[in-house]
């Protein structure tokens, strides 16, 4: 387990501080899991009953009272990461002085790794999208839900702000261990307070109409460095699905009016499609393997038959007949075996 975590780490943090440019050099640095589609967590009654250490300090094990279990990073162990500590303020939203120009055009970016998990904070529909709504800067998007409902944290992650924030109404800021934070917007009640880490699928507060708000919903930003981009590059609202597990933050998603489009118009499709090439010349090589079995010739070895004769007969090569079998040109031939000699 502790080499398992050591190298999840160093993995992670290759992966984050590599820009990938194309599917080759993805590949050799993202496992292919990591593009696939990631389901919201289910929700459950079970109270942690007890934390267990393992051989890596990073790594717990949380026993539920339903006779589960799962790993975990251990919050205080993740929480000493420099991200939590740069830029740290509960007073405002935005607390980077950081110029678009400054950023690289493609940023990795892990949002959940083996030892992570997800939550959708709120599945429905999108009825307001990311982007200029009205002529002003829609920095979100909004999701319908009735007062009172839960809003859960979508990732692993620590308070930075929880308050009454201008047209936010009650808003509540996660920053996350990858570096994003995700805004959680007109909240009727907060439940969480600053500092405190929460899990995925914690209740960070209950659904309302505070601030400018023309009627219950939930605010939903990401972030990066304080710009935001829209939240469904990430997520599949109405389905809940986290999109994948590694995403290529692309500087132009942080443009106000880069709205979301589906993945078969991103550069990435190229490296998820791999899979389905990689799948067609699998099922080509067992053909071929089908039709190559099925023209196979044997000879049962009898007495006084050699390699050189047999090659002579079925008009091929000892060194063909070699391969074939897997022996050399010193191997004892026994009588009654089955030799492939095309």
């Amino acid at each position: 387990m502790a080499v398992v975590a050591a190298a999840l780490m160093s993995f992670t943090a290759a992966a984050q501080d590599t820009v990938i440019t194309n599917k080759k050099q993805a590949e050799l640095i993202i496992p292919r899991p990591a593009f696939q589609p990631v389901q919201s967590m289910d929700p459950t009654t079970a109270q942690a009953m007890d934390t267990i250490s393992t051989a890596n300090p990073y790594i717990k094990i949380i026993l539920f009272s339903d006779y589960t279990w799962k790993y975990i990073k251990d919050p205080e162990y993740v929480s000493n990461n420099a991200v939590f500590s740069e830029n740290w303020t509960h007073d405002y939203p935005d607390p980077y002085r950081v110029s678009l120009e400054s950023l690289p055009n493609e940023m990795g970016i892990w949002v959940v790794d083996s030892l992570s998990q997800y939550r959708c904070p709120n599945q429905t529909k999108v009825y307001s999208k990311f982007g200029y709504r009205h002529r002003r800067r829609h920095q979100g998007v909004d999701l319908p839900l009735q007062t009172g409902t839960p809003v859960y944290a979508a990732f692993d992650g620590k308070v930075r702000l929880a308050k009454y924030y201008k047209a936010y109404g009650n808003l509540v800021i996660l920053r996350h261990e990858n570096g994003l934070e995700t805004f959680y917007g007109h909240l009727s009640k907060i439940m969480v307070t600053d500092d405190e880490w929460v899990s995925a699928g914690s209740i960070i507060g209950l659904g309302g109409s505070t601030g400018r708000s023309t009627g219950p919903h939930l605010h939903f930003e990401t972030r990066y460095k304080g710009y935001a981009f829209d939240p469904e590059w990430l997520i599949d609202f109405e389905s809940g699905v986290l999109r994948h597990r590694f995403f290529t933050l692309k500087k132009k998603y942080l443009n106000a009016s880069s709205n979301y489009v589906p993945e078969d118009e991103q550069e990435e499709i190229d490296i998820i499609e791999g899979d389905t090439q990689d799948k067609e010349e699998a099922e080509r090589k067992a053909e071929e393997a089908r039709k190559a079995a099925a023209a196979a010739q044997y000879h049962t070895v009898r007495q006084g038959d050699t390699l050189g004769a047999l090659a002579v007969k079925y008009r091929t090569t000892v060194k063909k007949l070699c391969q074939l079998n897997g022996i050399s040109e010193k191997t004892i031939l026994k009588l009654g075996r089955k030799l492939r000699v095309k």
